[in-house]
């Protein structure tokens, strides 16, 4: 079995153009003669590695913790592209992965320099996919996201954002990327892993 850590470490992580970046204040230190380490942090929902729950773009949405995670846990599919992954692109990579293993095609990880269109959004929302992750810290164009948001969360698919598949080769995968369990919240932060179990 091989586990690969796809998440981003916390207070060195990407962050979204305008979002506030995490924050650690060390509330006590054994250093200076405290019982214990002691560590606080602030940060926004969408920092680094995490999941964009429908109420993160729809108002009426379901929050985080209101997603089954059925959705963030199970057999998934990475696939590899590079620049703008279109209609034909999804519907390749879907085949693909059905060809696998069916179930790993509800949850497919893009790898690479890629960002979604909205034509390909249709397509995979249209899958019946649960989830669909990124190496982006925002599954569309980061200019004007809003579109591919709607499609994809207007369909109740999560996004994973940020996530690392540098060292991960194409195919399929039991993926955990279960979020915190922050009630209302329109997204979490998220220790994104793979196992390969061959």
């Amino acid at each position: 079995m091989t586990i690969y850590d796809i998440s981003q470490e916390v207070f060195s992580c990407e962050v979204y153009p305008g979002d506030p970046a995490p924050e650690r204040r060390l509330l006590s230190s054994t250093e200076n003669g405290d019982i214990c380490n002691l560590t606080a942090f602030s940060m926004c929902a969408h920092n680094g590695t995490h999941v964009d729950a429908p109420f993160h773009f729809l108002g009426g949405g379901k929050a985080i913790d209101k997603m089954p995670l059925e959705s963030f846990i199970g057999a998934s599919y990475v696939a590899e592209r590079r620049g703008i992954v279109t209609a034909a692109d999804a519907a390749e990579i879907l085949k693909a992965a059905r060809a696998r293993d069916p179930e790993s095609a509800r949850r497919i990880l893009i790898k690479g320099d890629a960002v979604v269109s909205s034509e390909a959004a249709k397509v995979f929302a249209a899958g019946n996919i649960l989830l669909l992750g990124n190496e982006s810290q925002t599954v569309g164009p980061e200019n004007a996201p809003a579109q591919v948001h709607l499609i994809l969360l207007g369909a109740d698919v999560v996004l994973l954002e940020g996530i690392r598949l540098a060292h991960v080769p194409e195919g399929v995968y039991l993926l955990n990327a279960a979020p915190l369990n922050l009630s209302g919240a329109d997204g979490s932060p998220c220790r994104a892993v793979l196992i390969a179990e061959r």
